[in-house]
C-alpha cells in the first residue's frame, strides 16, 4: 500500500510541475502572485509530516506493548486462570490501550488542524487570483481566457498537491517502519558467524584457558558477572562448574562459544586468542546439550542430523550417534523409527527422550569440545540415570565442561571449580576439595550455598 502511494505522490507532484509551466506560458505575472500562497501550503504539509511522524513511533511503541501483554496473557493462560489474575491483564492492557487512543486524538486534532488551514489559503489564493486576473484584463489587456486557463491549471495543481498531502500519515507509519528495518539491514554484530575471517587450524586438540576473564552483560552493565575468571582444561580433561545461581557458570560457556567476548583477559583455545578465531570453525568443533532441548518438528533422523550441517551425514553416523546416546533402541521400538516426527517442539516425546536426542545431536558433529549445561538436572530420577549413561559415553575423548546442581554427577570429573562472585575460589578433584573442607565440602555436606 505504502508504494501505490508514493507512485501517487510523485505522479502528484509531476502534475503539479506541469501545470505550473502551462500557467508561466499564458500569463507569468499572475502565476507568480498565485504562486506566493504555495509556500503556506507547503509549511502545512511539512508541519502535518513532522508532527504525525513523532505519533507514528509512539502508536508503534505502544502497540508493541499491547502486542506483547496480549502473547504473554494468551501464552500463559492456564497460569494467569490459576493464580486469578484475568483482572489484572485486562487493566494492563486498557492502560496501553489507552496510549494510541489518546494520541490519536491529537492526531485528528493536528490533522483537521493543517486541513482547515490549507483549504483557507487555498480560497483566499482563489479570491485573490480572480481579484488581480480582473485588473490585467482591464489595465494590460491580458485576454480573460488567459485568466481563466492559467487559474484552472493552478486549480488543477492544487488538487494534486492536497492529494499529495493526503497521504501525509500513511508517509509517516512508512517512515518509522523503514527507518526501523534498515536500522536492522545496516547493523554489523560485533561477532558474526557470517565473518569468513579468523584463524583457524587442523589439528584441533580442545586446550581451554581462561585467563583473568571480567564480564558484564550489554544490558546490564552494573552488574559484574565474571571478575577474573582463571582456570585451564587439558584436551580430554572434563571441567565442572559448581556454583550458587548468577555466579557465572553459563557465562562462561557463553564466552567458550563466542555469543560475547570478554572484555578484559582471554579466552584461549589451543593457543589461539577466541577473539580472532573464525566463529564458525570454532562452533563446529564444539556440542552443547542444555538443560530445555531444543527440537525441531521434524523426523528423529533430521533432528539429530542438523548437528551438522558442514556435510551429508551418512545414516550409518547418525545410528551410531543414537546408540551412544542411548537411544537407538528406543527409536527403533517406534513404528516409523528414525522417521518419527516428534512434533512441535518435541511435544510427542517425553523431556528424556528428548535429552538424548539432543545429545545424539551433538555427538554427531564429533566436537572436540562438548558443552553440558544442567543436562539433568529437570529429569525424573529415572530418566537421569539414562542420560547420565548416555553424557558419560559422550565425553569420551573429549575436552567437557559440565555445569551441574546435582554434585553426584560432577564428581569424576578431573577439575571441579568452585565459582562465587564470577571467580574461581576452590579447584581439585572432589577427593581433593573433600579434604580441604571449604565451600565445596560445605556444600556437599550440608547443602549450604556458596559464598
Amino acid at each position: 500500500a505504502a508504494g501505490s502511494q508514493i507512485g501517487m505522490i510523485v505522479n502528484s507532484f509531476t502534475n503539479v510541475t506541469v501545470a505550473m509551466i502551462i500557467a508561466f506560458s499564458f500569463s507569468w505575472k499572475l502565476s507568480l502572485v498565485i504562486l506566493c500562497f504555495f509556500p503556506f501550503l507547503a509549511l502545512s504539509g511539512a508541519t502535518q509530516t513532522r508532527m504525525l511522524t513523532g505519533f507514528a513511533s509512539r502508536d508503534k511503541q505502544a502497540l508493541e506493548m499491547v502486542g506483547q501483554i496480549t502473547n504473554e496473557a494468551l501464552s500463559n493462560i492456564r497460569t494467569v486462570a490459576g493464580i486469578g489474575k484475568e483482572r489484572r491483564f485486562i487493566e494492563a492492557l486498557e492502560t496501553e490501550l489507552e496510549k494510541p487512543f489518546k494520541t490519536a486524538i491529537q492526531k485528528a486534532n493536528i490533522y483537521g488542524f493543517c486541513f482547515a488551514f490549507a483549504q483557507c489559503i487555498m480560497f483566499i489564493a482563489n479570491s485573490a487570483s480572480y481579484r488581480y486576473g480582473g485588473y490585467l484584463i482591464s489595465n494590460e489587456g491580458l485576454h480573460f481566457s488567459y485568466v481563466f486557463r492559467v487559474i484552472s491549471a493552478v486549480v488543477l495543481s492544487a488538487t494534486a498537491l492536497g492529494r499529495a498531502f493526503s497521504y501525509t500519515p500513511s508517509y509517516a507509519k512508512a517512515k518509522i517502519s523503514a527507518a526501523r528495518f534498515f536500522q536492522l539491514l545496516d547493523r554489523q554484530p560485533p561477532i558474526s558467524v557470517y565473518n569468513t575471517a579468523g584463524e583457524k587450524w587442523d589439528n584441533f586438540q580442545g586446550k581451554i584457558d581462561f585467563v583473568d576473564c571480567k564480564f558484564t552483560y550489554p544490558s546490564r552493565p552494573d552488574s559484574q558477572v565474571l571478575n577474573g575468571l582463571s582456570v585451564s582444561i587439558s584436551p580430554g580433561q572434563t571441567l565442572a562448574f559448581v556454583g550458587s545461581s548468577g555466579c557465572g557458570k553459563s557465562t562462561s560457556i557463553q564466552l567458550l562459544e563466542r555469543f560475547y567476548d570478554p572484555d578484559q583477559g582471554k579466552v584461549m583455545i589451543d593457543g589461539h586468542d577466541s577473539k580472532k578465531v573464525n566463529v564458525q570453525f570454532l562452533r563446529s568443533n564444539i556440542g552443547i546439550v542444555s538443560q530445555e532441548p531444543v527440537l525441531f518438528a521434524c523426523s528423529i533422523m533430521d533432528n539429530i542430523k542438523y548437528g551438522d550441517n558442514t556435510k551429508e551425514i551418512p545414516m550409518e553416523r547418525v545410528i551410531a550417534a543414537a546408540k551412544q546416546a542411548q537411544l537407538h533402541d528406543f527409536v527403533m521400538s517406534l513404528p516409523e523409527k528414525y522417521e518419527t516426527n516428534v512434533g512441535s517442539q518435541g511435544s510427542q516425546l517425553s523431556r528424556g527422550e528428548k535429552q538424548r536426542i539432543a545429545i545424539a545431536r551433538a555427538i554427531v558433529r564429533d566436537p572436540k569440545i562438548l558443552l553440558l549445561d544442567e543436562a539433568t538436572s529437570a529429569l525424573d530420577t529415572e530418566s537421569e540415570k539414562t542420560v547420565q549413561v548416555a553424557l558419560d559415553k559422550a565425553r569420551e575423548g573429549r575436552t567437557c565442561i559440565v555445569i551441574a546442581h546435582r554434585l553426584s554427577t560432577i564428581q569424576n570429573a578431573d577439575i571441579i571449580a568452585v565459582m562465587a562472585q564470577g571467580v574461581v575460589i576452590e579447584k581439585g578433584t572432589h577427593e581433593e576439595l573433600m579434604a580441604q573442607k571449604g565451600a565445596y565440602y560445605k556444600l556437599v555436606t550440608t547443602g549450604s550455598p556458596i559464598s
